[in-house]
């Protein structure tokens, strides 16, 4: 087994991908982030609500949050897609990138003719991006090369087996890479490319990749690095990282939130049996943190007044739950239970 698979098969026996709206909430990250990754400042506390509440931010351009809204339906079209194992076609991919770029896709009037990105359709010009100005396939030649990449990408889809997660990962990054190498559309080929990606991985029922924000750069020079060499392995190597270690983070952050659960259900509980007053529990609470506490700084820390503090402390040691040592001011605090 490799190390990935063993990370996944953690992820899957935690639990994790069970939770309460779980599916929701990573696909609102991987928009986040997808956006992010095209200058989008939309945080996403902010998607969450723009996508279940309808509440748009005043901090941030009309034009960035419907780029996340439409990716949003583009998402749950190709989700669509990917569960009815539907077959990738030109025609496919075109439907997809007109969802996602519906809003915020322009209008091109060239020598071939006019086309729209808005509307997902192909480009009828020559473009360059990134640093150089690295140009891409002419266009004349777009279509038939798109439709290489369909061909082998459901001739690999058909042979994979869904228990092959490595090659199914693998499958899924060179689509990404064959896609934003062709840069099929004027607009949106990296949104796109991710986009996918991630279907595939959905069809395959593996967890989906998100490439964060914060490695932007690492992706973006991955990327242009397997180019410039005309060799996806420098890609394929970042993007399989990456995942790994995103997802052994979403594990460590899980096992942590597990363990804060637990130490709040035994406050609690201890709470009920020994009966503590909020402000009793409060005091107690800061004592244990720090032994050497002194009561003026019990006052500054939580807010209550001398009084309140000192009648908290003779409470809890009237209660046998706290005693002093020494004198008050060089003394230390003795706490006589596990909280």
């Amino acid at each position: 087994m490799t190390e990935l698979e063993q990370v996944l098969s953690e992820y899957n026996s935690l639990g994790i991908n069970q939770q309460l709206d779980y599916d929701k909430f990573y696909l609102y990250s991987i928009i986040t982030h997808s956006t992010a990754i095209e200058g989008s400042t939309v945080t996403e506390i902010e998607n969450q609500l723009l996508f279940d509440e309808g509440i748009t931010s005043s901090k941030r351009t009309i034009a960035e949050q419907m780029m996340n809204l439409d990716l949003k339906k583009a998402y749950e079209k190709c989700f669509e897609y990917a569960k009815n194992h539907e077959k990738i076609t030109i025609d496919l991919l075109c439907k997809l990138s007109g969802i996602a770029m519906a809003n915020t896709g322009s209008s091109y009037n060239t020598i071939a003719g006019s086309f729209s990105s808005a509307k997902g359709e192909l480009r009828l010009l020559n473009v360059s991006a990134g640093k150089g100005g690295k140009s891409y396939l002419a266009w004349q030649k777009v279509p038939e090369k798109l439709q290489k990449v369909c061909d082998y990408l459901n001739e690999q889809r058909a042979k994979i087996k869904k228990e092959d997660i490595e090659s199914v990962y693998c499958l899924s990054f060179e689509a990404h890479y064959m896609l934003v190498s062709i840069h099929p559309w004027a607009d949106g080929n990296g949104r796109m490319s991710r986009l996918v990606m991630n279907m595939i991985q959905k069809e395959f029922e593996v967890v989906p990749s998100i490439v964060k924000k914060d490695s932007r750069t690492q992706y973006i020079q991955s990327l242009a690095e397997s180019q410039e060499k005309d060799d996806s392995s420098d890609f394929i190597d970042f993007m399989y990282n990456h995942h790994l270690e995103n997802i052994k983070e979403q594990i460590a952050q899980y096992k942590q939130s597990m363990q804060n659960d637990t130490l709040n259900i035994r406050n609690d509980t201890l709470n009920d049996t020994l009966k503590l007053t909020e402000k009793e529990n409060t005091v107690l609470k800061l004592i244990q943190s720090n032994l050497n506490i002194t009561s003026s700084q019990i006052v500054q820390i939580s807010g209550f007044s001398r009084p309140t503090v000192m009648r908290a402390i003779k409470s809890l040691k009237e209660k046998k739950l706290l005693e002093r040592l020494d004198s008050k001011k060089t003394g230390s605090w003795k706490v006589n239970v596990k909280y």
